[in-house]
C-alpha cells in the first residue's frame, strides 16, 4: 500500500533540500558549489548532477557579482526566462531578456538559414556584454556565442550553459569550457531550461544572502 506523507505546504522545499542532504551525502563541493548543485538536483530529482556539474574558478564569484550589480541576463527561452524567480532578482535590478520571437531574430533566422536561438545571441549583443547568457535549450545559441566571443564581440560576465539534447549539445558545453569564457555547465547531454533556470536562482539567492552579510 502507497503512504502518503503529509507535509505542510510551507515546509515542502524544506523537507526536499533535508532529503536531498541525506541522499547525496559526501559530494565533495563546497558550499557555494553545493548551493546550486543542489537546486538542480531538487528541480531534476537526478543526483548525478554532482558529478555532472562543471564550475569554472571564477564562475561563483562572478555570477554573485553580475546579479548584485544589476546585470541584465539573457535567456534562450521562454520557459528559461520563466523559471527564473524575479522577485529575488528584482532586489538588484536585473531585468530578464528573451528575444526568441522578436521580428527581427526571425527574419535574421530566415535570411541567415539559421535558428532563432542563434540569431537572437546577435540580437542580445549589447546586454551580453558584462551581463549574464543563460543557455538551457539550443545548442547553437551556445556554439554562435562562444563564436562571437572569439571574435572579440561578446565577453559576458557569466555564461550559464545547459543545452539539453542529442544534437550537439554535450559538443557545445565542451566548447564553451575550452574558450575562455566565465561558465557554469553540465558535462554531457544532461541540461534544459529549467536546469538553467534554477542555476540562476541559486546564484540570486547567494546574491542574496551576501548582501545581507554586508548589511549586517
Amino acid at each position: 500500500m502507497v503512504e502518503i506523507t503529509k507535509v505542510d505546504p510551507d515546509k515542502i522545499e524544506s523537507l526536499s533540500f533535508k532529503l536531498i542532504e541525506e541522499e547525496a551525502g559526501d559530494h565533495g563541493l563546497n558550499a557555494a558549489e553545493w548551493a546550486v548543485v543542489r537546486r538542480l538536483i531538487h528541480t531534476t530529482a537526478d543526483f548525478e548532477f554532482i558529478e555532472n556539474t562543471r564550475f569554472h574558478p571564477q564562475a561563483l564569484q562572478a555570477g554573485i557579482a553580475a546579479i548584485r550589480s544589476g546585470a541584465a541576463i539573457f535567456t534562450d527561452t521562454r520557459m528559461a526566462q520563466a523559471g527564473i524567480t524575479r522577485r529575488r532578482l528584482a532586489q538588484f535590478g536585473c531585468e530578464v531578456h528573451c528575444y526568441i520571437d522578436d521580428p527581427e531574430v526571425v527574419t535574421a533566422a530566415k535570411r541567415d538559414n539559421s535558428t532563432r536561438a542563434a540569431a537572437a545571441v546577435s540580437q542580445a549583443k549589447e546586454i551580453l556584454h558584462g551581463g549574464m547568457a543563460v543557455i538551457g535549450n539550443a545548442p547553437t545559441a551556445l556554439i554562435e556565442l562562444v563564436r562571437r566571443h572569439e571574435q572579440g564581440i561578446l565577453q559576458p560576465a557569466l555564461v550559464v550553459g545547459m543545452p539539453v539534447g542529442f544534437v550537439n549539445a554535450a559538443e557545445a558545453k565542451e566548447l564553451l569550457m575550452a574558450s575562455g569564457l566565465v561558465y557554469i555547465s553540465v558535462a554531457g547531454r544532461k541540461g534544459g531550461s529549467a536546469v538553467a533556470a534554477a542555476t540562476v536562482n541559486a546564484l540570486a539567492n547567494l546574491a542574496a544572502k551576501k548582501s545581507k552579510a554586508h548589511s549586517a
